[in-house]
C-alpha cells in the first residue's frame, strides 16, 4: 500500500497466523489434504474476512495420536508490530469423552463440541468492557470466527464426531505484552489475538482508534460518565502535575480528537474534559479534528488570523506567520499586550467546534497550556466540569 507517498508492505494479523496454524494442525491430525507424502503441510490457503485469499507458510511443531500443532512465523510487513517474527502456535486436540469443557473456553456457535482457548503467552481478560468475558483468553471475535471456521470445515470433510479443542499460544508473549496497551486495558499475562480483515496495514490508524474505543467501552461498562482526554505525553504530564487529576481515568486520544468525541458520545459519556498543548489543540479553532501534521497543520495561519481579529496589526500577524511553533508566538502576543485577547478568541472558536462535534448529549470542556508558559486558556464549560474530575462537590471557580 502507499502511505504518505511511500510504498509500504502489508503484513498478516495474529488472527491470520492462528487460523493458518490451526487449519494445518486439523488437516494433519485428521489426515486431510496434506501437501507432502508424509501428510505435512508447507503452506495453507486462507479466505480472509474481506473476501481475498492468502497463502501462509506453516511449520509443524508436534504430532501425536490425538494432537497436532503447527506454527506460523508472523510477518508484520512494514508495521512496527511487537509480534513481528514471533512464532504463533495453534494446536488441535481430540478430547477424551470424560473431559468437561472449562467455563473459560470459547464454544463454536455452529458446531457443538468445538472449543477454543489460549495458553502460553496469550493474555487473560480481567475487566469488563472487552469482547471477551472476564477470565477468557484475549482472542478477539473476528479471529475466533476465522479459527473456528477453518477447523470446522476440516472436521466436516473428515466426518469427525469427536469433541475438539483448539489451543493457541505465543512463547514469550508475556514479555512482548509489556510493550503494548494490554495491561492498561485489563489484559494480563500475555498478548491479544487481533485482526478484523486478516491483513495488517503498516502503522494502522485503525488500530489506534480501536484501542481508544476499547478504553472508552470499558469505562462505559463500569458505569462511568466522565471522560478525561489527553492527546499526548505533554497533556498527561500537565494533568497529573498541575491539575492533580487522576491519570488512571484518562484516555490518550492521540491525534484522533474528533473520532474520540464521536466514540464517547456513542458510549453514553456525559462530560468530556480535553487537556492538551496549544501546539496541537490550536487546530481545533479551525475545526481540524485530526491534528496530525500530515492531515492538516495551519497553526501559524490560525494564530495569525485570531491575532488580527483580536486587534493585532498586520505586521504582528506576519511575525506570527514566520514563527516555527506556537511557543515562539506567545512572547510576541505578550509583548503586544494581546495574549489574553487572542486566547479568548481561540477558546470561543474551539468551544464552538467541539460543541458542534459532540452535539447536545455531552458537555465538552477544553484546556490549553504551553510547555513553557503553563496555562493559557479554557472553554467556558471548564469550571463547571472540573469538579467531576477532581472528586470535589463544589464548583471550581478558577483554574
Amino acid at each position: 500500500m502507499t502511505k504518505n507517498q511511500k510504498k509500504l508492505r502489508c503484513g498478516i494479523t495474529t488472527g491470520t497466523c492462528c487460523t493458518a496454524a490451526a487449519l494445518a494442525s486439523a488437516r494433519l491430525l485428521f489426515c486431510v489434504c496434506g501437501n507432502k507424502e508424509n501428510g505435512q503441510e508447507e503452506a495453507v490457503n486462507l479466505r480472509l474476512p474481506g473476501g481475498s485469499q492468502m497463502q501462509v507458510p506453516v511449520f509443524m511443531s508436534e504430532r501425536t495420536d490425538d494432537f497436532a500443532e503447527y506454527y506460523v512465523v508472523k510477518d508484520s510487513g512494514d508495521d512496527p508490530d511487537v509480534t513481528n517474527h514471533a512464532k504463533i502456535y495453534a494446536g488441535v486436540r481430540i478430547l477424551p469423552d470424560e473431559t468437561e469443557p472449562q467455563k473459560d473456553w470459547f464454544c463454536d456457535e455452529e458446531r457443538k463440541g468445538l472449543y477454543l482457548t489460549g495458553e502460553e503467552g496469550i493474555g487473560r481478560v480481567t475487566r469488563e468492557g472487552l469482547p471477551e468475558k472476564t477470565g477468557q483468553a484475549a482472542i478477539n471475535p473476528v479471529p475466533r470466527k476465522m479459527i473456528f471456521g477453518a477447523v470446522r470445515e476440516v472436521l466436516k470433510l473428515a466426518d469427525v464426531s469427536e469433541r475438539v479443542l483448539i489451543t493457541v499460544r505465543i512463547p514469550g508473549g508475556e514479555e512482548l505484552a509489556e510493550r503494548t496497551f494490554n495491561r492498561k486495558l485489563g489484559i494480563v499475562g500475555g498478548l491479544s489475538v487481533l485482526g478484523t480483515t486478516g491483513i495488517l496495514e503498516p502503522m494502522s490508524e485503525k488500530a489506534i482508534v480501536d484501542t481508544i474505543e476499547t478504553e472508552i467501552r470499558q469505562r462505559a461498562a463500569a458505569g462511568e460518565k466522565n471522560l478525561l482526554l489527553t492527546p499526548g505525553n505533554y497533556g498527561r504530564g500537565y494533568v497529573s502535575e498541575y491539575l492533580q487529576l487522576d491519570m488512571d481515568s484518562s484516555v490518550k486520544c492521540s491525534n484522533y480528537i474528533g473520532e474520540t468525541i464521536d466514540l464517547a458520545v456513542s458510549y453514553g459519556m456525559e462530560r468530556i474534559l480535553l487537556v492538551g498543548n496549544i501546539g496541537k489543540l490550536v487546530k481545533l479553532a479551525a475545526g481540524i479534528m485530526n491534528t496530525h501534521s500530515k492531515v492538516a497543520d495551519g497553526r501559524r495561519e490560525i494564530m495569525a488570523l485570531y491575532t488580527f481579529l483580536a486587534g493585532g496589526s498586520r505586521e504582528l500577524a506576519e511575525k506570527i506567520m514566520s514563527c516555527i511553533n506556537t511557543e515562539e508566538m506567545i512572547p510576541l502576543l505578550e509583548k503586544a499586550g494581546l495574549r489574553e485577547a487572542v486566547m479568548e478568541k481561540l477558546q470561543e472558536a474551539i468551544d464552538s467546534y467541539v460543541r458542534h462535534r459532540g452535539g447536545s448529549k455531552v458537555t465538552i470542556a477544553v484546556m490549553l497550556f504551553s510547555e513553557h508558559f503553563g496555562f493559557l486558556t479554557q472553554t467556558k464549560e471548564t469550571a463547571e466540569l472540573l469538579p467531576y474530575f477532581t472528586g470535589r462537590n463544589e464548583r471550581k471557580d478558577e483554574t
